[in-house]
């Protein structure tokens, strides 16, 4: 999809929901097939006041289903106090299909620090929510902070930090950035994959972090970071700057597939960033291999089930 910065996908039995930034506004697609969410059916789900605090830069929505019931997580400001003023707001939906019911606005989760791209995952039964606070300037721009939930919209305890920009890889741009986390689970481990760098460099990439499956998740020294980008740029194959990520599966559920934008030619900018589909694989340790980056030049197989 094109543009298509910040993508987000979400298959709830047969169905793929799919949302990007809008900025004005937030635009919720449906589908049967992966493939075919850009020609999907679309709506416009809420559009901003037009003076508040979540009237402007409307970025990073997410859809998720928490407890039977539909949220989307967003982030957005008054458009003039600028990093500082930024929070994440949940929309909710008690309807079955997101496509119907009404969209009530929770106003925004109670951060201790501003922020954006805020995420939700459930383990061992209880809600958590990961986001990119911001907080230590001029250290960083951002850093990775977790905390546990009463509700789809509340937080309870402290904000701890996961990760912060530490490596060089991680500093791409003009600024040091942690952003845009996502959570991924499979063989008995807990992967908290985020972007690191500034989303318009060359060098904007894909980073992770490890826990055991029965890990604590709010303690830090349970998490293992990568030293290294596990996703990142291929000049060979045209693609840059890959990242702010999803991930799902192909139809029938034997494929694990990342959704992620990228833009198509170095220093293109922000601006021409484009959602990308592909699938990847899984090492022997039971870690993922993403691979490199895909040309959009080349076809690729579809989905397994479509």
């Amino acid at each position: 999809m094109d543009p298509g910065p910040d993508p987000w996908v979400y298959k709830d039995n047969s169905t793929y929901y799919f949302m990007t930034t809008r900025r004005n506004r937030l635009d919720l697609w449906k589908s049967s097939t992966l493939s075919g969410i850009a020609n999907g059916e679309c709506k416009t789900i809420w559009t901003p006041p037009q003076e508040g605090i979540n009237s402007k830069n409307l970025w990073a929505p997410e859809i998720h289903k928490v407890n039977g019931k539909w949220y989307v997580y967003f982030t957005a400001n008054d458009g003039k106090g600028g990093d500082m003023t930024r929070k994440i707001f949940v929309l909710e939906n008690t309807a079955q299909d997101p496509f119907k019911g009404e969209w009530l606005e929770r106003g925004f989760v109670n951060t201790e620090y501003p922020g954006l791209d805020g995420t939700v995952f459930e383990h061992k039964d209880k809600l958590y929510f990961v986001y990119a606070g911001y907080g230590n300037f001029p250290n960083y721009g951002s850093a990775l902070y977790i905390a546990e939930m009463v509700n789809p919209w509340t937080l309870i305890g402290s904000n701890v930090m996961l990760s912060k920009p530490e490596y060089e890889w991680e500093m791409q741009g003009g600024m040091a950035i942690n952003e845009g986390p996502v959570m991924l689970k499979r063989n008995n481990k807990l992967f908290l994959v985020y972007s690191a760098s500034t989303t318009w460099s060359d060098d904007y990439s894909i980073g992770m972090l490890t826990a055991a499956a029965e890990a604590d998740v709010l303690d830090p020294t349970f998490w293992t970071k990568s030293p290294n980008p596990v996703f990142k740029k291929s000049e060979e194959n045209g693609v840059f700057a890959p990242g702010h990520n999803g991930f799902t599966q192909s139809p029938d559920g034997t494929e694990d597939w990342i959704v992620y934008h990228a833009i198509p030619e170095s220093e293109g900018g922000s601006n021409l960033r484009s959602t990308r589909i592909q699938k990847f694989e899984w090492k022997e340790d039971g870690t993922p291999d993403f691979g490199v980056p895909l040309s959009t030049a080349v076809p690729i197989k579809v989905p397994s089930g479509e």
